[in-house]
């Protein structure tokens, strides 16, 4: 079964992305921070992140750093409320495999994540 975790720092969303994806035979964990994200893929060794970009203590990118500087290739989808030219940039520069903006379309997060567990 695919491993997919889900960062984000609103429970609402990480609760409602669960219980979709958890449906679909999908081994989902969740986090509410950077910090717990990274105890987590190196635990779990997730298939997939779907990682908020604006997150209070550590945001998305440096989590997406740091995931790199520890030489992990793990997927990282970002999830984005705005447009930031600059967070992509660096985003891009770290290997994300893409981007979700928020509010998030059932439709367009179920065929994004299908097809990159699919790679």
């Amino acid at each position: 079964m695919p491993k997919l975790l889900i960062v984000d720092d609103e429970m609402d969303i990480r609760e409602f992305a669960r219980r979709f994806f958890a449906k679909r035979q999908i081994d989902v964990f969740t986090a509410s921070g950077g910090q717990e994200a990274l105890e987590i893929i190196d635990k779990e060794k997730p298939d997939l992140v779907l990682l908020d970009v604006r997150m209070e203590q550590m945001n998305g990118v440096d989590v997406l750093k740091e995931l790199r500087d520890k030489g992990s290739d793990t997927k990282v989808i970002m999830v984005t409320g705005v447009e930031d030219e600059e967070t992509m940039n660096m985003a891009n520069a770290y290997g994300v495999r893409g981007y979700i903006h928020k509010p998030l379309v059932l439709e367009e997060l179920e065929k994004i994540v299908l097809a990159e567990l699919k790679r």
